[in-house]
């Protein structure tokens, strides 16, 4: 039922975030403005995860969860309206994309967290690779979804069909009933206490640091391509919001159909040589695609 509910509302995220993007071409197609919507989408990730995480400890996550999803409806609806009144701005457009992305990241940890309590020990790691699959399956549904709104209806159903999609995930956390703590659990910590104990588990893990220094690396310069598409649909192709949703769509297409081999190229090659033969290749297809003429 979570699982279910939750890939109807990733596919509702993925038509906002392409609606955005495609929205500012329409209120202001410089490239500047145009990557500030990608920046407003993650900037709350990057700023809230932690504290969301130490949160997530110490509060009912069933309850957290049903709070920010409310508010996540009630956000898209009103980005909605506002774009079908006619009265949104560039700034309007910034300012509900990252309120939506502080509270992403405000439930993301609390939904990674509740996994174990919803499968047996044995099916965890199914379980999360089922996750993964959640999120790649509605990339490329949602951006190809928004597309096709945008061109039949307008610029404002991508948003206020987004918001529909939240009242799945409500409906199932308000279906969903958690076990009560035990006595033998440990006493939830204080806000400072978790944030601290989990800086101090990142700091003593070298494997872990290791880890979060490639994926800095590695997404500072691919993250370009994803906060500039928008303008190589509608500049570089002359496309239309259809072609720029198709685009996206290829994305998450191409990650689950990589989901299926990454399995066995782990195996036979390890973690180590597939991340990096796969960052090589990424960086020998975003330079084509600069130095690409037709």
């Amino acid at each position: 039922m979570l699982w279910g509910a939750t890939l109807l509302s990733n596919i509702g995220t993925w038509m906002h975030d392409m609606g955005a993007g495609w929205l500012m071409t329409s209120l202001d197609p410089s490239p500047v403005m145009v990557a500030l919507v990608q920046a407003a989408t993650t900037l709350p990730v990057f700023l809230f995860s932690l504290p969301a995480g130490a949160l997530a400890d110490i509060v009912d996550r069933r309850r957290m969860l049903l709070a920010v999803q409310a508010a996540m409806l009630v956000l898209a609806a009103t980005l909605g309206l506002i774009v079908l009144g006619g009265a949104v701005t560039p700034a309007l457009l910034l300012a509900f994309t990252f309120a939506l992305g502080t509270c992403t990241a405000a439930t993301s940890p609390a939904w990674n967290a509740i996994v174990p309590r919803l499968v047996p020990h044995e099916d965890f790691p199914s379980a999360v690779a089922l996750n993964a699959v959640s999120i790649n399956i509605s990339r490329t549904i949602g951006p190809a979804i928004g597309g096709a709104l945008i061109t039949a209806f307008g610029l404002a159903w991508p948003f206020l069909v987004n918001a529909v999609s939240f009242c799945a995930v409500l409906a199932a956390l308000a279906w969903w009933r958690t076990a009560p703590r035990t006595p033998t659990e440990q006493p939830r910590e204080r806000l400072t206490g978790a944030l601290g104990a989990g800086l101090m588990h990142a700091y003593a893990s070298a494997p872990l640091k290791a880890t979060l220094a490639r994926a800095l690396a590695f997404f500072i310069f691919a993250s370009a391509y994803w906060a500039l598409l928008p303008l190589i649909a509608q500049q570089r192709l002359a496309g239309d919001a259809q072609l720029f949703g198709t685009l996206v769509a290829c994305i998450g297409a191409g990650a689950v159909l990589g989901a299926q081999f990454l399995p066995r190229l782990r195996q036979r090659f390890g973690p180590h040589r597939v991340v990096v033969a796969a960052t090589l290749a990424t960086t020998m297809v975003m330079a084509t695609l600069a130095l690409a003429r037709q």
